[in-house]
Parts: structure tokens; C-alpha cells; sequence
């Protein structure tokens, strides 16, 4: 066996290396150490022939015997000469080492001069690699210049070749505990051991098979268990799997993450048709008219042909305009649940998002879908807020992309044949001039608050639902609720529900209506609310003074209650409602306003002093002051200002301004004379009103007109 010149390895590596050998294998130079000193050390001999044993195996020389060794031995070290070795100090070593310094520190280092070095020496080879090169390319001992990043030093070098020699063979050992406790789990107990500890036991022959059979019994049943815990753990992995999925994909289809548009992104958001089967116009009460136009669109998608032979078009859009509570919304779901055709909504405020584009990328998807399906309806609640006017804004350059997407949509170059939008707001303006204009909203329709007749239908419609007594009257609460909206009606009936369910009532009676509207009208009571009887008295000889300023004076609204009962941040409260709905007012009932307003400052003044008056009639006031500017800059009601009108106090002259406050000044000087006249000349029905509001707290319009004609009430 040669070994292949293929590398150049400094000769103190190569002694290194073949030190345990030369162990092993009782070479000439272990022959120096005297025989004392190996019996001395033979204890120490167990190590080093591990050792030698594990530096043949990584050699690849483990086949090879004690002859073949020494020749491969003395062909390696065939340079050195016994003069060379040096005898053993102290028994350590049996090589020697020189502590003298040469020329150059490549030489101190190597054990070699550079000029011993052949660079064009060929130190990588094709050929098949000798064991000793392979471990001199593990320790990283090649004699070649490399560069080496980083600190390293003699001690570092030193540690990384003792930890190369001394790993031990097995890698196991190196192992982490849980790699080592995967490669010893298959493995198991062999029958050897299993048979040398029945012997270690001294178990009988007749015992040693049931002690097997156990063994055996118990192994198969950990298997088995073993087994189970996985199939277990891989069906809560797969359980836990489905739960995630069908978490996710439940959470994409919530409201929260797409409320009818199938996608933020806009490339999906399409809405879906919706389907309002249990509502129709039977539902929509005490607004006739918007009905009967919203009633014609439908009557036109459901037969076009009887329209359009006489040349009559589709109608672009339908604006519904009214304040809040009328039921706009509840038109579009009756037209909704009449038409026959495909009905797409969407909120206003569901356009535009957080991203730029987003806005009119829905607009085209809804209005894309809806002309797929036409003839449909498309109803957009909250117009205002997709369609309100377009200004010069730095802070919002894209704000009007939707919008402009939408005028494009309505009626721009491609036409538009087959849809219907119907818009809905409370504030028309607020919109968009180039949106309201024929040809994209053709037709507008107002829906205002119902007046007496549509309040007793609506009333009617929402008594049917609950129990109520065979003998309520719905026009006479129709009447006394004058100015409720669909929505402030059907918030009455239901807090009339409730009032009879906590007081343990089987139906409806009219005094929990009343009480339903004297709480909406005057604010929840507060009973728990400890006032003195000195503010009582004042309260009620305050109230009183409206009650009779309002009785006594002319053109003034009918009284309805009043009520010196703590509600909502008043002391008390006296309600008016008129007799019939009015469309207009004159300057008699205006003045009148003021009057019945000014009663309560005027009577605390009167009975109390002018020391004694309270904070209590600022509200008062305030009505008072509105009404008198309202006259002198609107209305065209003072003669000294004539007819013209004054929208911005701020555009006048300080002169104007001036004559307008005088005028102000002036009726509510007169209004407060004529009030404070009217009491002093009422001053016994005054006192007595106040006693029965001390006592009762509470008096309606009769009761009060049985106390002003001196009549005694009966007993509560």
C-alpha cells in the first residue's frame, strides 16, 4: 500500500496524527522508554489504544495488520531518523520538541520554510482520496494560503483540533436529548438481554416463558396505546384544521367584512339583488302621494309597453326628499317588494373606503350587474354622502371621483336604458347640482310628516299589532300629536306597550298612550328627584303663568298639560298642541307665542318681587327672541323695516343692525307688558291654578278649565 503525493502536509501534522499509531503499534521509538516507566503508565495505555482504535477506523486502516501498519509507517516517516528522536522527558512524549527559534515565523509555525512549499504543487486530484488526505480536508490542515475572517488565535486553533481527536466515535453521544431519544426508541431491549436478566434474576425455567409472555403482552399493549395517542393527536390536528378553515371562511362572509359588497378590492364588489317579499304598498300609510308616484314606477316596469306606445320613456331616477322618520326608505322596500324586477341597494356611506378609487370602482361594478339584469332598480339611502356638491379641496383631491363616476353612470356618454335609481336624503341642498338635474333624477317627490288623517292611519296600522282596548281612540291621539313623524308614532305605540307590561296590564288602554306622549313630548318623569317647597311654589306659580297667559289670550295655541313634575331637565312643563295641523301662522299667533312664553317671567315677578325672580324662564326667552327676529328679519312683519329681509346679520350696516335689534327690543317689550297686564288682572284664577298644581302636580286640559272656572276637582 502507498499512500498518493498528491498534498503537502507539514511533517509536525502528519507525527500528530500517527502519534497513537506509533502507540499501537510498539514502534522503534516507544522502544527508548524504559520499561519501569511503562509499567508505570500501562494504565494509561486503555485510552490511547481507544483512541489509536478510532484513528484507524477514520483512516480507513482498521482491515490492515500489525506488518502492514509498520510498513505504511515507515513509508510516511521514512525521512526521520532515529537520531532525530529525542529520548522521552518525563515519559509524556517520544517526540521531540525544539523550543528554538528559526529564521522566519512561517518556519516556527509549520515545522517547514516556505521555500519547502512547491506552488505549482498540485494539491486537488481526481483520483480517488486516501484516507489520510480525507482526514487532513476535516481538520482543515491543507499547507494552502486562505483568507479567514474573524479573531483567531493559538488557543482557539488548539481547541478545535483537541475536539476533532477526542470526539468520541459514536455520534450518538453528540446528539440532542430528543434526536438521541428518536434513535435509541426503535432499537428496544435484544433477546440476549432480555435472556442474561432472567439469568441475573435466577428465575425458574417454568417461569422464564410466562415471564416472556408478559413481556411480550405488555410491549404489544404500549404499541397499542402508542398508536392511539397518535391516531388521537391526528384527528384533533385534523378537527382543528376544518374548525380554522371554516373559521376563516365564516368570517369572510360576516357583515363585518363585507356588508353586501362581495369584495374591498374592487375587482368583485358587486352587490346581490335583495328580496323584500313581505312588504308592499298596503305597508306605506299617511304619505298618499309619494305612494301613488313611487306606484307608477312600478306600474311602468311591470308593463312598459302601455307607456312607451305613446312615446313615453323610462324615468331616470327618483329623488325622495323629506325630514327624518317619514318613510322614504320604507317606500323603496315597498317598491322593492312590488316590482318584478331585480332591486339592488346600497348606503351611500358604503362607497368610498380607505383606499383612493375604491368609490367608483363600486360604482361601476353595481351599475355593471344592473345592467346585466335590466329592467332593475338601484336605491341609494343617504344620497348626500356619495352626491354632495363638489369644491376646490387640497385635503381631498379624489373626493370627487365617485361622484363624477356616478353623474357618468346616470346619464353620460353610453346610455343607460332599463335602470332606475331612487335616492333617498334629508338634505337635497346638500347635493349636487349636475345630479338632481333632469335626466339623471327626472323626478323628485317630497314625503313630509303626515298630517291628522295619515297620523290616524299610521296609528291604526300599529295598534293592530299589540292588544289594545276596544274603546281607544286613535284620531283623538292623532290630533294631540301634531308634528310626530311615521317613526315618532310608532315609538308612541310601543312605549304604550311597555308602560301596560310593567304595570301588569292584559292591553292597551289610552292612558298609557297619553303617557307615551306627554313622554315624548315633555321628557321622562323624575320622581326621585327631592325638590323643596319653596321651589315647588315657585314652579308652580311659574307654570301656572303660562297656563293663563295661553287660556286668556286670543290666538294662542289650545293647552294640553301642564305639570309642575320634574322631566328631562325642566322643573316643569306646560304642553300646547293645536286643535288642527297649521300650514301657516299669523302675526296674532306669533305675538301670541311670545305672550304665552313671557307668562312665566312675569308671574314670578309679580307674586315673588323682582328680587326673587329665577333662571328658570331662559328658555322662555330664547323662544320669545327667536320668534320676534324671525318677524322682523323673514317674515316681513315690522313696519318700520318693511318687507326685506335679512339673511346675514353680518352683511349689514351697523346702522341696520342697530334698527333691526331696536325692533326686537321692541315686541318683546310689548309682548312682556301684555303679559304681566293679563295676569294682574287674573290674579285669583292665577292662585287657585297653582294650588291645584301643588296638590295634584299634574292637571290636563280639562282639569284646568274646570280649576280657571272656579270648579272643585275630584279626588285622585
Amino acid at each position: 500500500m502507498t499512500v498518493q503525493p498528491q498534498v503537502t502536509l507539514p511533517l509536525s501534522h502528519l507525527i500528530n496524527i500517527l502519534h497513537p499509531l506509533k502507540h499501537s503499534v510498539g514502534s522503534s521509538s516507544c522502544a527508548t522508554c524504559t520499561s519501569r516507566k511503562h509499567t508505570e503508565h500501562a494504565s494509561d495505555s486503555e485510552p490511547q489504544s481507544t483512541e489509536s482504535v478510532w484513528n484507524l477506523r477514520e483512516l480507513g486502516l482498521s482491515d490492515l495488520g500489525k506488518q502492514q501498519l509498520d510498513e505504511l509507517v515507515d513509508r510516511v516517516l521514512k525521512g526521520l531518523s532515529p537520531d532525530d528522536v529525542a529520548p522521552p522527558v518525563g515519559g509524556q512524549t517520544a517526540w521531540r520538541a525544539s523550543y528554538l527559534s528559526t529564521h522566519s515565523f512561517f518556519h516556527n509555525k509549520h515545522g517547514f520554510s516556505w521555500n519547502a512549499t512547491d506552488p505549482s504543487a498540485v494539491f486537488f486530484s481526481k483520483n480517488r482520496l486516501s484516507p489520510l488526505r480525507t482526514v487532513c480536508t476535516d481538520l482543515n490542515h491543507w499547507p494552502v494560503l486562505f483568507q479567514s475572517r474573524g479573531f483567531k488565535t493559538l488557543r482557539s486553533k488548539t481547541r478545535r483540533v483537541q475536539s476533532a481527536f477526542e470526539r468520541p466515535v459514536n455520534s450518538e453521544a453528540y446528539a440532542p436529548s430528543f434526536i438521541k431519544g428518536f434513535l435509541t426508541r426503535d432499537k428496544g431491549v435484544d433477546a440476549e438481554s432480555l435472556d442474561s436478566l432472567l439469568k441475573n434474576k435466577n428465575i425458574p425455567d417454568g417461569q422464564q416463558e410466562a415471564f416472556k409472555r408478559g413481556f411480550a403482552e405488555g410491549f404489544l399493549k404500549a404499541q397499542a396505546l402508542t398508536q392511539r395517542t397518535q391516531d388521537s393527536l391526528r384527528r384533533t390536528r385534523l378537527i382543528l384544521l376544518v374548525l380554522l378553515l371554516a373559521g376563516l371562511y365564516g368570517i369572510s362572509k360576516t357583515p363585518f367584512m363585507s356588508v353586501r359588497f362581495r369584495a374591498t378590492s374592487g375587482l368583485d364588489s358587486a352587490v346581490d339583488p335583495v328580496q323584500m317579499k313581505n312588504v308592499t304598498f298596503e305597508h306605506v300609510k299617511g304619505v298618499e302621494e309619494a305612494k301613488n308616484e313611487l306606484q307608477e314606477v312600478v306600474e311602468f316596469l311591470k308593463n312598459p309597453q302601455k307607456f312607451t306606445a305613446l312615446g313615453g320613456k323610462l324615468p331616470k331616477g327618483v329623488l325622495l326628499v323629506g325630514p327624518p322618520g317619514t318613510g322614504k326608505t320604507l317606500l323603496a322596500r315597498a317598491v322593492a317588494g312590488e316590482a318584478v324586477v331585480p332591486f339592488y341597494y346600497a348606503s351611500g356611506s358604503e362607497f368610498d373606503e380607505m383606499f383612493v378609487g375604491v368609490g367608483a370602482s363600486r360604482i361601476r361594478n353595481l351599475f355593471r350587474e344592473a345592467k346585466a339584469n335590466a329592467p332593475c332598480v338601484i336605491f341609494i339611502d343617504e344620497l348626500d354622502s356619495v352626491g354632495g356638491k363638489r369644491i376646490e379641496s387640497p385635503m381631498h383631491p379624489y373626493s370627487r371621483q365617485t361622484i363624477n363616476q356616478l353623474l357618468a353612470e346616470m346619464d353620460g356618454f353610453k346610455t343607460n336604458e332599463g335602470v332606475i335609481i331612487i335616492g333617498a336624503t334629508n338634505f337635497p341642498e346638500a347635493l349636487d347640482n349636475a345630479l338632481i338635474r333632469p335626466g339623471r333624477f327626472d323626478m323628485q317627490v317630497t314625503v313630509p310628516k303626515p298630517d291628522v288623517k295619515g297620523r290616524t292611519e299610521i296609528l291604526n296600522w300599529y295598534l293592530k299589532k299589540i292588544k289594545v282596548d276596544p274603546a281607544i281612540e286613535a284620531n283623538v291621539i292623532a290630533r294631540g300629536t301634531v308634528g310626530f313623524s311615521g317613526a315618532d308614532l310608532e315609538n308612541l305605540v310601543n312605549q304604550a306597550a311597555l308602560k301596560a307590561a310593567v304595570d301588569g296590564k292584559d292591553m292597551v288602554s289610552m292612558k298609557e298612550l297619553e303617557f307615551a306622549k306627554d313622554k315624548i313630548l315633555m321628557g321622562p318623569e323624575r320622581r326621585s328627584a327631592e325638590i323643596d317647597q319653596k321651589n315647588k311654589t315657585i314652579t308652580a306659580y311659574h307654570e301656572s303663568g303660562h297656563a293663563i297667559v295661553a287660556y286668556y289670550t286670543k290666538d294662542a295655541m289650545p293647552i294640553n298639560k301642564a305639570t309642575i313634575m320634574p322631566r328631562g331637565p325642566s322643573l316643569g312643563h306646560v304642553s300646547m298642541l293645536p286643535e288642527n295641523d297649521r300650514w301657516s301662522e299669523t302675526r296674532s299667533q306669533l305675538l301670541a307665542q311670545m305672550d304665552v312664553s313671557m307668562g312665566g317671567r312675569v308671574a314670578e315677578e309679580i307674586v315673588f318681587g323682582h328680587e326673587n325672580i329665577t333662571t328658570g324662564a331662559s328658555s322662555d326667552f330664547d323662544s320669545a327672541t327667536r320668534i320676534a327676529r324671525m318677524m322682523v328679519t323673514r317674515y316681513g312683519m315690522c313696519e318700520k323695516l318693511g318687507v326685506m329681509t335679512f339673511s346675514d346679520m353680518t352683511e349689514l350696516s351697523p346702522e341696520t343692525q342697530a334698527a333691526v335689534e331696536h325692533e326686537v327690543r321692541v315686541l318683546l317689550k310689548e309682548s312682556y307688558d301684555r303679559a304681566k297686564a293679563l295676569l294682574k288682572s287674573h290674579a285669583k284664577e292665577h292662585k287657585s291654578l297653582a294650588d291645584a298644581l301643588l296638590m295634584y302636580e299634574t292637571l290636563d286640559a280639562k282639569e284646568i278649565q274646570l280649576v280657571l272656572e272656579g270648579k272643585t276637582l275630584e279626588s285622585r
